[in-house]
């Protein structure tokens, strides 16, 4: 009797798409053969399927490989894109398969939907990378787990730069995808669920930034409230968005899950910290309000604690992760002040029960911001003085050679 092999369930810090890869393609060079410059030709072929074969022996891991090659993959595709020839954008058909199956979800005559592809999956590494830093190295199930300063502060910059990845797809490649492609993109590629994982990705770059200045002494009671209202506004514009993406089956009900789950933290923490701030105040209506935002806290939290639970079994499995951040200190200190509070004023909540209103809290302008990013400029081998050939469309072609030919 085979010992069965002991699966491994991931831990989700950061939300991550699915990773989309590209499927090898032996074709590519016979096809573009007399149509793109040689050395295009080359390279184009040699790095998409370096791409295939580093993604797949990997199994995404190997981050740095994987960036390097598709950013120096994409500036060759702008020069193919940057031409106003309409016949080539049909020439090649791009298929793209889902990783961690490898089912084949995506197959698309178009260069635009290539760029798309490659800018979605630098996005969903770079993802990728934020999550695996925040990640205990000896995957110990500790209760709690310390996350170093430093790495929430290469948290937040890689996930402005995913955000930026994805704003770029929506400002400036999206429009260039004709209807009937955009129609028949998978949910997790459409409009709506980029702009969801952009305001997530800086809802999550916010809560590394209320970790740090829960460490810091220097940070302000306010500042800590603000950080933690702008992180719950940016959950729920992400929720808004997903709502309308269509994506809430499979991966796009976890996503939702997910999203749920932080904005019931952040939820928590604000409330939280605005009742600190009330209880501040010298008026007894001040007390109570500060009470009922704790009480508000305390529930939020054990809700929270519920959807992570339902986030973790949601399909794909994952592992709950160790408290951290923010949420380690809030664990401890919303009970307890909730309690201490509740029993301090409980007098006054008695004679002013009409006072016992949960108060709005505080809006304010949100700060943080995608990375700006431009599209590359087109790669050296499109420099006209390095091209053996002119620019071809196929019908322009006059020879060929006779491997292009199929002889019956």
């Amino acid at each position: 009797m085979g010992w069965k092999k002991k699966k491994n369930i991931p831990e989700v810090t950061i939300f991550v798409p699915e990773l989309r890869v590209p499927v090898r393609s032996d074709d590519l060079q016979k096809i573009l053969r007399g149509v793109l410059p040689t050395e295009v030709v080359d390279k184009i072929s040699c790095l998409r399927n370096q791409i295939v074969l580093v993604a797949e022996d990997t199994g995404g891991s190997a981050i740095p490989d994987l960036q390097q090659a598709l950013e120096e993959y994409l500036s060759l595709l702008v020069g193919v894109n940057r031409k106003e020839e309409c016949e080539i954008q049909k020439l090649v058909e791009f298929k793209w398969k889902n990783l961690s199956d490898g089912r084949q979800e995506v197959c698309v005559q178009n260069w635009w939907f290539e760029v798309y592809s490659v800018i979605h999956m630098m996005a969903t590494l770079t993802l990728t990378e934020a999550n695996s830093i925040l990640i205990s190295k000896d995957q110990s199930t500790g209760s709690d787990r310390i996350v170093s300063s430093d790495s929430m502060r290469n948290a937040v910059e890689l996930l402005l730069k995913a955000a930026g990845y994805l704003e770029l797809l929506i400002r400036d490649v999206l429009i260039h995808l004709p209807p009937d492609i955009r129609s028949r993109l998978p949910n997790d590629l459409n409009e709506s669920t980029l702009e969801a994982i952009i305001v997530q990705a800086l809802a999550q770059g916010t809560e590394m930034q209320l970790g740090l200045a829960v460490e810091s002494r220097n940070a302000t009671l306010s500042v800590k409230r603000r950080l933690a209202c702008e992180q719950l506004s940016y959950l729920g514009q992400a929720h808004c968005c997903l709502s309308t993406s269509n994506n809430n089956q499979g991966y796009g009900k976890k996503h939702m899950l997910f999203i749920k789950w932080k904005y019931l933290e952040a939820k928590a923490a604000a409330y939280y910290y605005n009742g600190l701030m009330l209880d501040k105040g010298t008026e007894p209506a001040s007390h109570i309000s500060a009470v009922c935002c704790f009480l508000a806290a305390e529930n939020l939290l054990a809700e929270s604690k519920k959807a992570c639970l339902s986030f973790c079994l949601a399909v794909p499995v994952t592992r709950p992760p160790p408290i951290w951040g923010a949420m380690k200190n809030l664990n401890k200190k919303i009970p307890e002040i909730a309690s201490r509070k509740s029993q301090m004023y409980g007098y006054l909540m008695e004679q002013e029960k009409g006072l016992q209103i949960l108060p709005d809290l505080p809006e304010f302008q949100l700060s943080l911001k995608p990375e700006d990013y431009q599209l590359p400029e087109p790669h050296l081998a499109w420099d006209t003085e390095n091209m053996e050939i002119t620019w071809q469309t196929p019908n322009e072609q006059l020879v060929y050679s006779e491997d292009d030919i199929d002889i019956n």
